[in-house]
């Protein structure tokens, strides 16, 4: 099993300056199919620009690079847009599944609560992230609950997809936000989607992490010190 990280949204805050980060999705391939841990944005979203993507950008510098689709990215590792049996989204923010459509023959594993978000009335201001031709394309959903399963102290649901993987119920930055974790060769991946910020950078006051991550950051930074041995990643990964 191979798992590779890519970079699918490439922004530079305005404030603090320093701050560029990346978009992650992650690649798997398990020797049989690919996976594919969130999207970034599609191929249609450099061309029909979302609104809520040009209001970020009066905030963030995005250079809009189309070759940082998921899609063109995967085409050139020499796979085709139909070798990604499955997709897991972490939430179904435009940065995270504007690439659905981009894979139109995927299941797509979802949180229930978060496609009911994406699909309901805006109730929350994060909301505003959602597009909903994102999903126009009706892909077929693979919906998700709560269980009672548990993985190194949090609530896990099993996904229904081969290698061994979970999602971690860590609502708040929207109602069905997930954690993604992956049993790799050579231990355990969590994937943390946007519960915490890229690099795990504190350089914002509690009070606004919590308003736009969720409630979720302080336990999962202890957890993050107290287990080197698993490898941990974020919705959006800093970049020199």
């Amino acid at each position: 099993m191979e798992i590779q990280y890519l970079n699918c949204f490439s922004c530079t805050a305005r404030f603090p300056v320093h701050l560029k980060t990346g978009g992650t999705a992650i690649l798997i391939n398990t020797g049989s199919e690919l996976l594919l841990v969130d999207t970034g944005p599609g191929t249609m979203d450099y061309i029909r620009i979302p609104l809520v993507l040009r209001t970020f950008q009066l905030a963030t510098y995005v250079p809009l690079d189309p070759e940082e689709a998921a899609v063109r990215q995967i085409i050139r590792l020499g796979y085709q847009p139909e070798d990604v049996h499955h997709i897991i989204l972490t939430h179904m923010h435009f940065d995270h599944c504007g690439g659905l459509p981009d894979f139109p023959d995927a299941i797509v594993h979802v949180f229930r609560k978060e496609l009911e978000a994406f699909n309901g009335l805006y109730r929350h201001w994060m909301d505003l992230a959602y597009v909903r031709r994102h999903a126009a394309h009706s892909p077929k959903f693979e919906l998700y609950d709560p269980g009672e399963e548990q993985w190194m102290g949090f609530d896990a649901v099993r996904i229904r997809v081969e290698p061994e993987m979970y999602l971690i119920p860590l609502h708040g930055h929207t109602v069905g936000h997930c954690g993604v974790v992956i049993r790799s060769e050579t231990g355990w991946v969590f994937h943390l989607g946007d519960a915490a910020p890229a690099g795990f950078d504190r350089s914002f006051p509690a009070w606004m992490e919590q308003a736009v991550l969720g409630p979720h950051l302080v336990r999962l930074d202890d957890f993050r010190l107290s287990h080197p041995e698993i490898k941990i990643s974020t919705g959006h990964m800093l970049l020199e």
